[in-house]
């Protein structure tokens, strides 16, 4: 299990890292930020490795022009037979991860791609070429993705107590 963390809008940088310290026990091996001051969007991630242990698998995933990022918290079952469509459109992999897989995925089909996953997910990904942010999780929701929407914009996290991390800090309950 691997948590994710986010935020677009009007929130402050430094309750991410309360935010992930909030799920920290969801993923000890790692985790990891991404901001964008220029968008106003954080994203984070705590993971536990189980698929590739090594530092190429760390998230946020940034794509090689860093115009997408992705933060996932899953298992993909069928991500091996997908990277290897993917390579045969010569996409190239630094990493055996899942996630590696499902960001090239949407940088070649866009969010259609959801059709083609076979598993148990929460994702986030903020493209910034268009500038959305899709909040997505698997039809069952074995792993969920809860948000907080507001005048200042939207948290989403694995976890409530994540997302209350920034809602009790700038007095928003």
């Amino acid at each position: 299990m691997c948590g994710i963390v986010g935020f677009s809008g009007d929130f402050r940088y430094q309750d991410l890292d309360s935010a992930i310290s909030a799920i920290a026990h969801r993923g000890p091996d790692d985790s990891g930020i991404f901001k964008d001051d220029l968008q106003k969007v954080g994203f984070g991630h705590t993971r536990l490795s189980i698929i590739d242990l090594s530092e190429n698998a760390h998230q946020p995933m940034l794509s090689e022009d860093e115009s997408i990022v992705i933060i996932f918290n899953g298992e993909i079952y069928n991500f091996k037979d997908l990277k290897l469509d993917l390579k045969n459109k010569n996409y190239n992999f630094k990493s055996q991860s899942d996630t590696e897989v499902i960001l090239k995925l949407y940088m070649n089909e866009g969010i259609e791609f959801l059709r083609k996953l076979k598993g148990i997910f929460s994702l986030a990904i903020y493209d910034k070429n268009n500038g959305n942010i899709y909040l997505v999780r698997d039809n069952i929701g074995v792993k969920p993705i809860y948000y907080h929407q507001s005048d200042k914009g939207i948290i989403f996290s694995s976890e409530i107590k994540a997302i209350n991390e920034f809602l009790i800090k700038n007095n928003d309950i």
